[in-house]
């Protein structure tokens, strides 16, 4: 006959029920999607304010699970992103694939992760607000554009506040494309 001390069977039935509880406790987390999200007509963007899509170029969004904020261009969204309270938030970057869209109406469909983007600068086409970063999924489209365009491909981590400050500055913009088309006078 087996026979098990108590202290035995006390220690295996505390050991059992904290297998159950941290088992239950997997199964109760939370599932949060970080995934791209379509700008609408009237979204504005999270630093400046403007209404997005009454601009050309790529859009940035940063998706997290208290929700998504949205910038009118890519620069905007780094500089908002390289902010010192922002950089350790548990965010997805987004940013639109330029190859593969109309650089008037970006194709939301074309949102990819901004860490893995190609970025050019120093180009003469137009933006919204912050300087022109065009983005690229494909590497060889980067190149392409800053050959035919004279400007320079970046990563994701080459970008800084002070290069978002010599775009911004460098002339290579069109920040207010056709005022009197979203309704403001020239006089």
């Amino acid at each position: 006959m087996i026979t098990f001390s108590t202290r035995a069977v006390r220690a295996l039935s505390i050991t059992l029920l904290c297998l159950g509880l941290a088992a239950c406790g997997e199964t109760e987390k939370e599932v949060v999607t970080l995934d791209p999200v379509a700008f609408h007509d009237g979204d504005e963007c999270h630093v400046c304010g403007m209404i997005i899509t009454e601009f050309p170029g790529p859009k940035g969004q940063a998706v997290e699970k208290n929700g998504v904020r949205k910038f009118c261009s890519t620069a905007e969204m780094f500089g908002w992103w390289l902010q010192p309270e922002n950089l350790h938030l548990d965010a997805t970057l987004y940013v639109h694939d330029m190859s593969d869209t109309d650089w008037n109406h970006p194709d939301d469909a074309k949102l990819i992760d901004a860490r893995t983007a190609w970025y050019v600068s120093g180009i003469d086409v137009p933006v919204a607000m912050g300087g022109v970063l065009a983005t690229f999924a494909d590497e060889q489209a980067a190149h392409a554009l800053a050959r035919e365009k004279q400007g320079r491909v970046l990563r994701f981590e080459d970008i800084s506040q002070a290069l978002l400050q010599d775009i911004a500055s460098s002339g290579m913009r069109h920040d207010m494309p056709d005022m009197h088309r979203h309704g403001h006078s020239h006089h």
